[in-house]
């Protein structure tokens, strides 16, 4: 009787931790609580109220973004251009500001409407006219970047309002409004990927497209969406960053494509559509930029950080290629 109990203990448990497993972002936890020990045993300091508050505000402004890339590649595409995107809406935010008097409120709606403009193209190009995303993204990439230069003729546009400074510069709960709207975005996103019918048909379009026809969604129309999405919030992040320095630099949001694309995979958002979730992308995010953190208040060089994150996000797409196999298998 009693080895009875205890082979019925055995599968119980055995079912929760399988259970536990099944959940996405469990892998991508791990080695979140792993490294942030490992850099904690290094350097205590590592964990104290300024290095986490500087931490969240870093990844902030890339996270914002990264949400629109998450819902964007469970679709099936990829937008190469977001860092531009981001330059060029903090840039027109910031000469209609100086040059044309506008609020700080009207500023960044300029530069929201700019962004999805730029996501809306984006999204025509690659799904009506046919492009691959890869070339239509990066072609965008270069106009973004170059209307940029031109606007500001290399140099930095200021000043800029008083109550965007006070904004950027406002402690909240020791980070920064930037983080406490990715937060939020994280959570509303999250909520529409899982839970409502939008989100289904994203992940639809993503992982079948043609069966995603057939159930009557119109998969263009998804994508274009997303692309849209994708645009809106990397105006976001290049206002808020814009919003942070009080100034609009020209390098705002340079390189900041590769991060982006780095911390969703990582985060658990399949390369080949139709896998992932908002929530796995922002653990992703966080893992990688305690690793950047960690390296550098344990006295690493600065070069070892992107050695680390390509090791890191390598290790997630070859994770993401043997769970498909064993699936198919």
């Amino acid at each position: 009787m009693e080895t009875h109990r205890i082979i019925r203990r055995q599968v119980t448990v055995g079912g929760s931790l399988r259970k536990v497993w099944a959940v996405p972002e469990v892998g991508i936890l791990i080695p979140l609580v792993l490294f942030t020990a490992l850099f904690f045993v290094i350097n205590p300091a590592f964990l104290s109220p300024n290095n986490i508050g500087a931490m969240l505000r870093a990844t902030s402004f890339v996270g914002i973004i990264a949400i629109g890339q998450t819902f964007l590649m469970i679709a099936g595409e990829l937008d190469l251009s977001v860092g531009s995107v981001a330059g060029l809406c903090a840039i027109a935010g910031s000469w209609l500001m100086k040059n044309g008097g506008w609020s700080a409120g009207a500023g960044a709606m300029a530069g929201l409407l700019t962004g999805g403009l730029v996501g809306l193209i984006n999204g025509l190009v690659v799904v009506r006219l046919g492009l691959p995303a890869f070339i239509g993204t990066l072609g965008m990439l270069y106009i973004a970047r170059g209307l940029v230069y031109l606007i500001t003729s290399g140099y930095p546009i200021y000043p800029l309002p008083a109550s965007l400074k006070a904004f950027g510069a406002a402690d909240i709960l020791g980070t920064s409004w930037s983080f406490v709207i990715f937060v939020v975005l994280v959570i509303i996103a999250d909520f529409v990927l899982r839970r409502t019918v939008f989100g289904r048909m994203v992940c639809a379009t993503g992982g079948n497209k043609e069966v995603a026809r057939i159930a009557g969604i119109n998969t263009d129309l998804v994508k274009i969406s997303c692309f849209s999405l994708i645009g809106m919030l990397s105006g976001l992040g290049g206002f808020l960053l814009m919003s942070r320095i009080a100034v609009g630099q020209p390098e705002i949001g340079v390189g900041w494509e590769l991060d982006v694309i780095a911390g969703v995979v990582i985060g658990g958002v399949s390369l080949f559509g139709g896998i992932g979730t908002v929530a796995g992308t922002f653990i992703g995010l966080l893992v990688m930029q305690i690793v950047r953190s960690g390296l550098v208040i344990s006295g690493v060089s600065t070069h070892w950080q992107t050695v680390a994150v390509g090791v890191i996000m390598i290790i997630a797409v070859g994770v993401d290629l043997l769970r498909r196999r064993a699936k198919t298998s």
